[in-house]
Parts: C-alpha cells; structure tokens; sequence
C-alpha cells in the first residue's frame, strides 16, 4: 500500500509561510541516474497564468542549479519537526562533494517527472513553466541587499505549474 495519496492543489490546508519559512524544504531535481536536493526557505505557491503554481529560489552556485536547469521538473518535500537535522544537513553540505541524500538517511523515490523523499509529509511535484534572475536593479526596497551581504549570487526563481500534490496518509 502507498504511503501517498493524491491530492488537488485547492486541498492542501498547510500554513505554507510556516512550512516553507521556519519548517524549510527540499528542492529536488533529477533522475535516477543523478539528483540532488537542497533546502530552501524562500519561496511560495500561489496562482499565475490560470495555473496553482509554486516559486522556488535557487542560486547558480548552488549543485541544484544544474539539475533545476537541465530537467523539466522539480519536486517541493515537506517534511514533519523530527527532520530538522536531516534538512540542516542538506542545506550545509554540497552533492558535489559526497552523496549527501543518503549521509542524511533519505530515501529518494523516484517518480516519473521528479524524485522526492519516502519520508515526506507532502510532496508538490512542478512543471517548469517560467525562470528568470533576481537583479539587483530592480529592489525596490533597500533592505533587500542585506539578504546578500556582500554575495552578487542572485537567485534564479522558477515558477512552476503545481502538477501532483502527494500527501502522507
């Protein structure tokens, strides 16, 4: 029996400024062959071009980035408040330098449009639709410079159509 179930995006009932911004996630993306995961607590869903969207952040610099880049699609894992160590982990530590999925003891499953983590409470599988760069240029409020002290590794956002939501049953 499936530790998932499908859900419609207008179901999902999460408070998602505490799940993203002081639960944090995973941003993952890749295949079989090759991913990596990230955690991120910036981002966001919501409605755009007639789609539930969600928008991910992810620095150039960042080992995801290439993966974000090269697939069609990411997968957004929530997970409950025993992960805290784990999403630390995957934060602080590059899949450049070592398998940093299995350092932190999760089980990849690898979904047909993007892998995501057996552990998960909620998994929101995204089709990319749009990206562009943050520019610097373009703040309009002068505190925003102070995320990046000192750092010219702007962010490229993603947003992306919301095309499975899973939910731990």
């Amino acid at each position: 029996m499936s530790k998932f179930v499908e859900i419609a995006p207008e179901e999902l009932n999460a408070n998602v400024f505490r799940r993203i911004g002081a639960e944090w996630m995973l941003i993952t993306a890749g295949d079989r062959k090759a991913c990596n995961t990230m955690t991120a607590s910036w981002g966001g869903l919501g409605v755009l071009w007639n789609a539930n969207v969600s928008f991910a952040f992810v620095r150039p610099s960042r080992y995801t980035f290439g993966f974000m880049e090269e697939k069609d699609c990411y997968s957004l894992s929530f997970f409950g408040s025993g992960y805290r160590r784990e999403l630390k982990l995957c934060g602080t530590t590059s899949g450049r330098d070592g398998d940093k999925i299995a350092d932190a003891g999760l089980s990849p499953v690898f979904d047909a449009q993007a892998p995501y983590f057996d552990e998960a409470e909620l998994v929101l599988i995204c089709r990319k639709m749009y990206t562009d760069d943050i520019k610097p240029e373009n703040f309009l409020d002068k505190t925003i410079p102070n995320c990046y002290p000192g750092d010219t590794d702007y962010h490229r956002v993603y947003v992306g159509e919301i095309v499975k939501v899973l939910k731990r049953v």
